[in-house]
């Protein structure tokens, strides 16, 4: 029984693998666009923030952390180029990236970190990950590079965060807003 044989054992194996950040050979190259999937990374993000947004003690970072800007003008988004929406999306997963690892750690250096609250940030990383790959086999990062230089000048808006609860929110709205966005219009655009 090969692969070709059964695509929903495949895309079984591929959701197993995923959390691991591991790189899924053979898995369809346009997973992402299966809204179950993202859905399952938003629902995780959501998760995150509703466990720290009642966290008082262990929560608080010792330093602010620079995170993506995760509002979304959406008569502008509609008319920016496709690479431009790659570019800022790849840029936001990238800075989101970096603060959910710096919030790791910061975590880990602090007097005593709750277990569950390691468990959310270690999935998150590990989702981010995965996103990743998953956007890497969507083509963003190709989309994303090949803009030309004054397309690409504009710097990605951030500002910082001092809690975890507020990392897991800017997570989860980066992942509902500009994610989202970026992924639909990329499958439909695919599937043309």
């Amino acid at each position: 029984m090969g692969a070709c044989e059964c695509p929903a054992l495949l895309l079984l194996l591929s959701l197993l693998l995923l959390p691991l950040g591991l790189p899924v050979l053979g898995a369809p190259p346009r997973l992402i666009c299966d809204s179950r999937v993202l859905e399952r990374y938003i629902l995780e993000a959501r998760e995150a923030e509703n466990v720290t947004m009642g966290c008082a003690q262990g929560c608080s970072f010792s330093e602010n952390i620079t995170v993506p800007d995760t509002k979304v003008n959406f008569y502008t988004w509609k008319r920016m180029d496709v690479g431009q929406q790659a570019l800022e999306v790849w840029q936001g997963l990238a800075l989101l990236s970096e603060a959910i690892l710096r919030g790791q750690a910061l975590l880990a250096n602090s007097s005593q970190p709750s277990e569950t609250l390691r468990l959310h940030v270690d999935k998150a990383v590990s989702s981010l990950r995965s996103l990743t790959s998953l956007l890497r086999a969507l083509g963003a990062q190709k989309e994303a590079i090949s803009l030309p230089e004054e397309a690409s000048a504009a710097p990605l808006r951030t500002f910082t965060v001092d809690t975890l609860c507020k990392l897991f929110r800017i997570y989860s709205n980066f992942l509902r807003g500009k994610l989202t966005l970026y992924t639909g219009e990329a499958c439909r655009r695919g599937d043309r």
